[in-house]
């Protein structure tokens, strides 16, 4: 097992961070393939000995340095997060690419996570997606294992977390007839046991398989269940009108699902999705959770604070390089003057957002949050990981950490739907003379065309008051710390 090297690529997403996690308490040795390997510092306390390599499975030239001496690869790479209108093609190209480097490379063998697929019915986009996706992946000489789930339940995956807010927000629901679709969820334990398992197990090399958890439920008693659990009672109706586009922005509205996700969802919502083949149950012994049992590990890991991922660690912003100096570029700088040290300047930014706000203008954050949500965007429901920190590439309300340097720099990317790349950036330079700071707080904003132009002007008038109070809330509030810290040091007499 030590001289095998493994591979997961998608390694800071849901399933991969958990994965290298799984791999490495049974002894593997593992490489994580990002497309920014900033992302993965914050997962180095529990990644120890992990090598981190840079790859992107729409640029092949990046997989040859990731694949280098690997004996098997973990595909888990997926585009639905980035857009909901060409995910399929971007699945496409990237399982082809890997197939290809894997082959050229000489890898033994690819584990792949798919989704059940009936042949009964039309399948969604989603599911189509997935079943195209592993027959890109077997279009070389490379044997592949393709594991094919329903839902995944666990704490902070999209699945638990839809039916954890409709539970909790509605007493009663009108639903569509998808409530009525069979199911077979399985606990992300028992999907991570299989996919570790598989190392192991020749039997499953070149073969397609399906994994669940054993119980076949409808969404409808999936509600119910998970209902009891919190202590909760929902009534359900059911009405034949809502499609399923109407359905992604009931999800939007009413869960922490944006629409660009709930879509494709919604769609696969009409087919039954249950096992029918059950040999890897019998090659890899996985000890056995009902869906109850699931849903209450995933509340209480929420509520003890030790969720390790969460659905959101994909990045939702478009896939695209920071824009060049050949693009047309708005620009708002501000520079302030204070007397609050670097370092408590930058505590007071790496706090904001989430349940602690934006330091002024929180209505008018919110009201911009809700307009995103209306829109099919990620709105402000996302809050923050941690209180007081942040690491790169978390999600942060409707941004996203692009880079962060303590004590001097951090660097937002805004994912909500605007037309054009949004950054919001401060930057903290202490003072010459040793007595305070400068704070240099800048929005960038790079248009797509017409409408993003007529956007920035129509927003400008707002940034007048809404940066001005915003630094100066976070000015005022280190102002106050450092004073704070002053007295705490005279009191341990320092």
């Amino acid at each position: 097992m030590e001289d095998r090297l493994i591979l997961v690529t998608g390694a800071t997403g849901y399933i991969g961070g958990r994965l290298v996690t799984a791999l490495r308490k049974e002894g593997w040795k593992v490489r994580a393939m990002v497309r920014d390997p900033r992302k993965a510092k914050k997962r180095s306390q529990d990644w120890d000995g992990v090598e981190v390599v840079r790859g992107d499975v729409s640029k092949p030239a990046t997989l040859v340095k990731a694949l280098k001496g690997v004996s098997a690869a973990y595909y888990l790479v997926h585009s639905m997060t980035v857009s909901s209108r060409d995910f399929e093609a971007r699945d496409l190209l990237g399982a082809e690419n890997f197939a290809s480097a894997c082959e050229t490379a000489g890898v033994e063998r690819i584990i792949y996570l798919g989704g059940i697929c009936s042949s009964e019915r039309k399948l969604s986009s989603h599911l189509e997606s997935r079943r195209q996706t592993g027959e890109a992946l077997r279009s070389t000489s490379v044997p592949v294992t393709e594991l094919r789930a329903a839902i995944i339940v666990g704490s902070g995956s999209a699945s638990f977390e839809i039916i954890r807010d409709c539970v909790s927000r509605l007493p009663m629901m009108i639903t569509p007839k998808w409530v009525r679709s069979k199911c077979e969820p399985i606990g992300i334990r028992q999907m991570l046991g299989y996919m570790v398992g598989c190392l192991d197990e020749p039997r499953t090399i070149g073969e397609i398989l399906e994994v669940g958890g054993g119980e076949v439920l409808t969404y409808k008693e999936m509600l119910h269940q998970a209902a009891e659990e919190m202590g909760r009672k929902v009534k359900i109706l059911t009405v034949p009108l809502l499609t399923p586009k109407l359905s992604a922005y009931w999800l939007n509205l009413v869960t922490s699902v944006p629409f660009r996700l709930a879509l494709p969802l919604a769609e696969g919502l009409s087919n039954d999705v249950v096992c029918t083949d059950f040999r890897i149950r019998e090659w890899i012994k996985v000890e056995p959770m009902t869906f109850r049992q699931t849903v209450r590990l995933a509340l209480d890991r929420e509520r003890a604070g030790t969720r390790e991922t969460r659905w959101t660690d994909a990045a939702f912003g478009a896939l695209m390089s920071f824009p060049g100096k050949e693009k047309k570029h708005f620009r708002d700088q501000r520079v302030y003057t204070t007397e609050a040290s670097p370092e408590s300047l930058f505590t007071v930014i790496e706090s904001i957002g989430g349940k602690n706000r934006w330091f002024y203008g929180d209505w008018l954050w919110s009201l911009r949050g809700a307009l995103d949500s209306i829109l099919g965007g990620v709105g402000m429901r996302r809050g923050r990981v941690h209180p007081s920190r942040l690491q790169i590439g978390e999600p942060l309300d409707f941004w996203r950490v692009d880079d962060l340097e303590p004590g001097r720099l951090l660097v937002l990317r805004a994912e909500m739907k605007v037309p054009g790349i949004a950054r919001l950036v401060f930057r903290i330079q202490p003072r010459e003379d040793g007595d305070g700071s400068f704070l240099l707080q800048t929005a960038h904003f790079w248009p797509n065309g017409t409408a993003g132009v007529l956007y920035w002007w129509a927003v400008a008038p707002f940034h007048r008051f809404v940066f001005p109070g915003m630094a100066k809330g976070i000015i005022r509030q280190a102002e106050r710390l450092d004073r704070f810290r002053a007295v705490d040091d005279d009191a341990r007499g320092r």
